[in-house]
C-alpha cells in the first residue's frame, strides 16, 4: 500500500490557477501530485513573475494558495486533498482541472460540479482586501471540516 501512495505521489497533475491582484490572470503549471503547496507557489512565481513585477521581489512564504474559498497551508500536498476528498465552500478541493469560467453556467449561488481554479494571491493584497468580496469570504482550511452545508453566496 506505501508502495502505490510513492507512485501516487509521483503522478504529474495539471493545475489550472488564477493570479489574483483584484482580477484573475488564469494559468496551468504540471506538477507531482505529491509536492506540497510551498512548492508549488513557487513553481506559480516563478511562472508569473516575467508578468507581475509584484512577485520577482516576494518570498514564498507571502504567497497564499485559496482553493474554493478556502486559504490551504503551504505545508499540505496536492495528495493529501485528493486522498481526504476534500471539500471547499463552493465545491471540491481536489479537482484541480477548472475548464471553463463557471460564471457562464448555470446559478452561481448553488454549489455545482464546477471546478473553480484556485488562487494565488499576495498575501498583502489578501491584509489590504479581507474586508471585500471574494477575500471577505476565504477562511483557513482545516481538515476534516465540511463546508458544504454553509454554501451560501
Amino acid at each position: 500500500w506505501l508502495a502505490a501512495q510513492e507512485e501516487a505521489k509521483k503522478a504529474p497533475l495539471q493545475i489550472v490557477y488564477s493570479y489574483w491582484d483584484g482580477a484573475g490572470h488564469r494559468r496551468k503549471l504540471t506538477i507531482e501530485r505529491g509536492a506540497t503547496i510551498h512548492a508549488f507557489l513557487e513553481r506559480a512565481r516563478d511562472q508569473l513573475s516575467g508578468e507581475f513585477p509584484d512577485l520577482r521581489r516576494a518570498a514564498v512564504e507571502n504567497l497564499m494558495y485559496v482553493k474554493e474559498d478556502l486559504i490551504v497551508p503551504s505545508h499540505f500536498s496536492f495528495h493529501d486533498l485528493i486522498v481526504a476528498k476534500a471539500r471547499g465552500k463552493s465545491g471540491p478541493m481536489f479537482d484541480f482541472s477548472a475548464r471553463e469560467d463557471v460564471r457562464l453556467v448555470g446559478d452561481v449561488r448553488t454549489e455545482s460540479d464546477a471546478v473553480h481554479p484556485g488562487k494565488v494571491c499576495l498575501r498583502a493584497w489578501y491584509e489590504r482586501n479581507k474586508h471585500i468580496f471574494p477575500a471577505s469570504r476565504w477562511e483557513d482550511y482545516e481538515p476534516g471540516v465540511d463546508h458544504g452545508e454553509r454554501y451560501t453566496v
